[in-house]
């Protein structure tokens, strides 16, 4: 989920955000990210696959650009929910992160399962840091401000909170994943009321 592959207009005029939307649109079409081909990819593109490549050395360079874009949309703007309870805010916020990729909601959960899959393990230890660099900008971002023992609580349990939401995100086919989101809810309440946790307004 990094950003890495994630950048401006190329100096020959491929832009990397249209090299983008076109291999989700024809992941969607096709039903099938795993075999997602550049030469096709090309074609839809009008361009050539060197000019792809100079963006994205692969489709998971790809996939990690569609989750920064998910990232960005979820940090673009917090304003609006600086005055709500902790948890309220927890739950907005990353739910802006959802519902930023649920336009292509198949094509995700097809993402996540091909970094999953057995023999892309190099793809797991860097998971593993977005992971966490997600949770990070989740905290921060719902004015979470607590250190120490406190702080690390938080982060296990907003860790454990998001991959449920996520599993139950990428089964969900109820409209807008309702299901998913009360999920997320439920989760969020939980912690709360058992350990305490964001009880408090943490900007105030």
């Amino acid at each position: 989920m990094n950003d890495d592959s994630y950048g401006p207009e190329d100096p020959q005029g491929v832009d990397a955000d249209r090299i983008l939307d076109a291999a989700l649109q024809l992941a969607d079409e096709n039903n099938n990210w795993y075999d997602l081909g550049f030469a096709e990819l090309a074609s839809r593109c009008d361009v050539s696959v060197n000019d792809i490549r100079r963006h994205y050395a692969d489709t998971n360079a790809m996939a990690n650009a569609w989750f920064a874009r998910a990232l960005d949309a979820m940090l673009a703007n917090n304003d609006d929910v600086r005055m709500l309870p902790a948890r309220e805010r927890l739950e907005v916020i990353i739910w802006r992160w959802f519902d930023s990729l649920a336009p292509f909601h198949r094509v995700t959960a097809q993402m996540l399962g091909s970094k999953l899959h057995l023999p892309h393990v190099h793809h797991w230890v860097p998971m593993v840091f977005d992971l966490s660099r997600l949770v990070q900008f989740w905290r921060d971002a719902a004015g979470l401000r607590s250190g120490g023992r406190r702080r690390q609580l938080e982060e296990i349990a907003l860790t454990g909170i998001f991959l449920a939401t996520l599993n139950a995100w990428c089964r969900d086919q109820s409209p807008n994943q309702a299901k998913a989101n009360a999920r997320l809810v439920s989760l969020l309440s939980q912690a709360e009321k058992a350990a305490g946790l964001w009880a408090q307004r943490s900007d105030s």
